[in-house]
């Protein structure tokens, strides 16, 4: 994430990688005070083991396309509304209008959870026990819905 201030949104990503039982690292790397640190954190990630990378930022929000700028590295840009964010949008534009050849997959805003969801959809393609959990995570969703179905019906 871009800022500690991405932390409550970031961490949704985090339940959702833990609950689908996948190793991730997280930490702080801001494209534009931290330069040097977010260069060598895109550069080596994929030497230290990383398959996908989530990049949350707010504001100019830089960091999702200069890690795919650098890494090679799939990864996903979570835009994040922040405090001196117009509404979201400067946030969302940053990240999901990338030049040709610069790909960065893009979720909704603050929408954490789902990059880690389709962070485990990526992962489980070469993983079946993996693919096993996203199954049966997304039938969870299913049998949620039908709870309220049949919650809505009895009424």
């Amino acid at each position: 994430m871009g800022s500690g201030s991405d932390m409550p949104v970031m961490q949704k990503a985090a339940d959702v990688l833990n609950e689908l039982q996948v190793p991730f690292e997280m930490t702080i790397v801001s494209a534009h005070r931290t330069p040097t640190r977010m260069f060598e954190f895109a550069r080596t990630a994929h030497e230290r083991g990383i398959k996908v990378v989530i990049a949350g930022a707010g504001g100019a929000a830089h960091l999702p396309g200069m890690v795919a700028a650098i890494s090679p590295l799939p990864v996903i840009g979570v835009p994040v509304k922040s405090s001196n964010s117009i509404d979201g949008w400067d946030s969302i534009l940053s990240i999901l209008q990338m030049p040709e050849g610069v790909p960065v997959a893009t979720v909704a805003l603050n929408a954490a959870k789902n990059a880690g969801i389709l962070a485990a959809q990526m992962l489980a393609t070469s993983d079946t026990e993996l693919l096993g959990r996203v199954a049966a995570f997304k039938k969870s969703l299913e049998e949620k819905v039908m709870e309220q179905v049949k919650a809505l019906a009895e009424k």
